[in-house]
């Protein structure tokens, strides 16, 4: 078991495929992906597409999760609920203020930094590298019934008993001392 493994305790589910013109599954971002606080940064959700979900498959959540950062609990990027199952595509960018690009019926919740949008990495100067799991989860409901102010460990929980599947790409990010 890799150190820090987000999915060690949950419920075993389904493997699906999710790509990104984005960033490559084992890679760095790119500066896009990076927070605003940091050169080069802007806070671009990337671009995701999703193929082979499981059977009985009735909607997608997506999220973006630090398992590195120095917190004791990680730290959430993003979280999107209620992605409709005939969506099988984020465009780049519809993790913004506005989340305008999110399909209908799709929210973003707040983030560890308690904002409802796409935060980019920003790991501590000098505390080596951090990965992101960036996951769509294929769910059995239609709706999670999460509250939009809940947290992204709220959304998790309440998935928790529902997923059929995970698709899951690792980014990667270090900030030099």
């Amino acid at each position: 078991m890799p150190a820090n493994d987000p999915f060690a305790r949950l419920p075993q589910a389904a493997s699906f495929t999710v790509t990104s013109t984005t960033v490559t599954d084992g890679a760095a971002w790119p500066p896009e992906q990076h927070s605003s606080g940091l050169p080069g940064g802007k806070d671009v959700s990337p671009q995701l597409s999703w193929s082979g979900a499981p059977d009985g498959t009735k909607s997608y959540a997506v999220t973006v999760y630090d398992p590195d950062a120095p917190t004791g609990s990680g730290f959430w990027h993003w979280a999107v609920a209620d992605i409709p199952a005939t969506v099988t595509e984020l465009p780049e960018g519809a993790g913004d203020d506005t989340g305008s690009q999110l399909p209908q019926g799709a929210y973003q919740l707040p983030n560890d930094a308690r904002v409802a949008r796409y935060i980019g990495a920003a790991p501590p100067a000098g505390h080596g590298p951090h990965r992101y799991f960036v996951v769509v989860h294929a769910l059995d409901i239609p709706v999670t019934g999460v509250p939009a102010d809940a947290t992204p460990a709220v959304l998790g929980f309440t998935m928790a008993g529902h997923t059929l599947g995970r698709a899951v790409l690792i980014a990667a990010a270090e900030t030099l001392a």
